[in-house]
């Protein structure tokens, strides 16, 4: 295998969407976002996807405009009871601890939330770093910066080495335009943002294989 370091990211990519835990945590900001900072209930989705495409994150956004405090806001939407959602797949755990690769988490959220996620999942051990939002602030996914400093803690100076698995196209087009090869996690079809996809985690050899 050509590749040394791969880039997991965590939510809706190392579990499946359909646990809806992240559609948990979505609503959880709203609720922060209308008691914390009394903004209308109406208001608050065009607010988010106004945040989330101008800065990469609805955080990003509040911090910017709202003054929030970052530990609180993620202490908040991530005080859900992950037993509830998440189960350990003993099949992924299996396909993952085979790879010879420096594995490491990138994420958006923050470490805490990431140890919670994996302890769940019962793969923390698989994973040699976790590179969270504090970890490349002032940058987030997708941004370039954010990229650069994922290498950088990655140890990885060739980014044509490392691959980026996520389940959203802006991120694993971000990658490819910093170099790495790309992976769209939860899609059958291919897509030009991404240089494969992946939707059963038995699938994964062989694509890293074949990229």
């Amino acid at each position: 295998m050509k590749f040394t370091t791969i880039f997991f990211d965590l939510d809706d990519t190392l579990y499946p969407s359909s646990t809806n835990l992240w559609l948990a945590i979505k609503e959880r900001m709203n609720e922060f976002m209308r008691d914390r900072l009394n903004i209308p209930t109406d208001e608050i989705p065009a607010l988010r996807e106004k945040y989330y495409m101008q800065y990469g994150t609805t955080l990003k956004g509040l911090e910017k405009h709202h003054q929030i405090n970052v530990d609180d806001f993620l202490a908040y939407v991530h005080d859900l009871p992950l037993g509830s959602y998440l189960t350990p797949d003993p099949v992924q755990r299996e396909i993952l601890a085979s790879l010879p690769t420096r594995n490491l988490i990138f994420t958006n959220a923050d470490s805490s939330h990431a140890e919670r996620v994996l302890a769940a999942l019962n793969l923390r051990d698989l994973f040699l770093n976790i590179v969270d939002v504090n970890a490349v602030t002032p940058y987030c996914k997708p941004m370039p910066e954010a990229f650069e400093i994922a290498m950088k803690l990655a140890g990885e100076t060739d980014p044509s080495r490392c691959v980026m698995i996520d389940d959203l196209t802006r991120t694993t087009r971000a990658a490819k335009e910093a170099g790495m090869s790309s992976i769209l996690f939860g899609e059958t079809a291919a897509s030009e943002d991404a240089h494969a996809s992946l939707s059963n985690w038995n699938e994964l050899t062989d694509i890293l294989e074949r990229l």
